[in-house]
């Protein structure tokens, strides 16, 4: 029956998704550093002029470098999907364009602001007081959270779609774009997601200074660089628990065929099994192997095994989800990496409070090294969950992802494309903040002093008879 299904469907479908995945994929990696990081080296240049700190000084320099060029490669990137919600989905954006299209504006408008007042920020440095400098970068992270705000608006929108009225033609009537941006996933979806930013940022961030500390670069400069990011993540990730057990059991109010992929529930009924991992058959409906847990799911559904949850018998094999294993995997990985990572910050925070200083056993900072990592393979699973879970509507009961595709030829020549251009953008992303990184080791060993403010070539001031300027 699937395959039969499969074989009906446009050909532009799987390389339009398949591109489309890539490239938010990618993207993803970048945006939690935009949103959260402005925050991060704020607080640094904060603690940096209250106790007149220089190590914490210059973490923030550093750190708004790093911030400028991530910026930049996201701008990049974002401007892609941008033009690839035209171009592949054209039965979206032209049939529903009126009802979803007001949140790119105010994205636009919120990147454009972000833009100009990271640069000043950038530019700021030893030319502006140190406390104007300060004021002035306060309004960037409250703009980063602005442009996530809108591009969440129009994805929760293709869950929850508000706004409008179909007409006896299908098209959207009675248009209201602001009952569009405050649909009923916004608020879950948001601050799950700015919750996951914050994580991964701190969590990223600290990383860096986990590997420098278990190569025995222990001064306070490393000490700060991984207190303050991963103090954030650590306040964060209790509160994104919370926010990712509510929007599963919102899930399972709102969307009760995309729960039952998430929970790979088959046969609807009470007292359902809580599977962790396993594997979904479509062509019987069943699931084999995983560890499975007795009652567990419809207690966390509903706090009693006697709730009742919809399994994927309810519904015809045409609207089940795509690929229920990936959904349902995903799903395991993130709650599973989401636990682990809250274990970690029991035992930071048990640490900390008992002998005000982080553990520094071996065995925690590999794991602290590791935690960025995790927060994005996490990050990735999450978005798989939203999109792939969705499937087979883009606009949830309304559009078919089918029908909203692109008639015309050759995406898997552009899809080869923009592999081949993100793969030479990663590269050049990486190399430039390594370059950047091995020039700032050099300046802390002594071999020049590092003057000036943010990239491109400029001369190195000799260390032998001259002062170090104040960072």
């Amino acid at each position: 029956m699937l395959d039969l299904l499969a074989a009906t469907e446009p050909a532009q479908l799987l390389p339009a998704r398949s591109q489309m995945a890539f490239t938010l994929m990618f993207h993803i990696i970048l945006v939690p550093l935009g949103v959260a990081l402005p925050a991060i080296m704020l607080i640094a240049e904060y603690k940096g002029l209250k106790h007149r700190d220089r190590a914490a000084l210059t973490l923030a320099r550093r750190w708004s470098h790093v911030a400028g060029v991530t910026f930049a490669v996201g701008a990049v990137s974002g401007t892609v999907l941008s033009f690839e919600m035209g171009l592949l989905w054209p039965g979206l954006t032209g049939k529903y364009g009126d009802v979803f299209g007001l949140p790119f504006a105010i994205e636009g408008i919120a990147f454009f602001l972000e833009a100009i007042l990271v640069a000043i920020y950038i530019y700021g440095w030893k030319r502006l007081r140190p406390w104007t400098h300060f004021k002035l970068g306060l309004p960037i992270p409250l703009v980063a959270l602005v442009g996530a705000f809108s591009i969440i608006a129009a994805n929760s929108w293709m869950n929850t779609p508000a706004g409008f009225t179909p007409g006896p033609n299908g098209w959207p009537t009675d248009i209201d774009p602001i009952a569009a941006i405050f649909n009923k996933a916004l608020p879950w979806e948001f601050l799950h997601f700015a919750c996951a930013a914050y994580m991964a940022a701190g969590f990223t961030v600290a990383s860096v200074y986990a590997v420098g500390w278990l190569r025995g670069r222990r001064d306070r400069y490393h000490r700060l660089g991984f207190l303050i990011p991963f103090t954030v993540a650590a306040i964060v990730t209790p509160l994104q628990m919370v926010v990712g057990d509510l929007i599963a059991v919102w899930v399972f109010q709102e969307m009760p065929v995309k729960f039952a992929a998430m929970e790979v529930v088959t046969n609807s009924g009470t007292h359902q099994a809580e599977i962790f991992f396993g594997r979904y058959d479509s062509a019987t409906n069943t699931v084999s192997g995983g560890l499975r847990i007795p009652d567990l799911n419809s207690i966390l559904a509903g706090n009693s095994p006697d709730t009742y949850v919809q399994g994927l018998d309810a519904v015809a094999p045409a609207d089940r989800p795509s690929n229920v294993n990936i959904v349902h995997w995903a799903f395991d990985v993130m709650v599973g990496i989401a636990t682990l990572l809250m274990l970690f910050v029991v035992w930071f925070a048990w640490h900390y409070w008992r002998k005000r200083e982080f553990p520094q056993s071996k065995l925690f900072l590999w794991l602290a090294a590791s935690a960025g990592v995790l927060t994005y393979i996490a990050i990735e699973a999450g978005w798989i969950v939203t999109e792939v879970g969705r499937q087979p509507w883009i606009v949830y009961g309304f559009e078919r992802t089918s029908s909203a595709v692109t008639g015309a030829d050759g995406i898997w020549l552009s899809f080869a494309v923009v592999v081949v251009l993100y793969l030479l953008l990663a590269v050049g992303t990486v190399a430039v903040i390594r370059a950047m990184a091995r020039r700032w080791r050099r300046a802390d060993l002594g071999d020049f002093v590092d003057e000036a403010v943010p990239y491109g070539p400029r001369p190195e001031v000799e260390a032998a008879g001259s002062e170090k300027a104040p960072s």
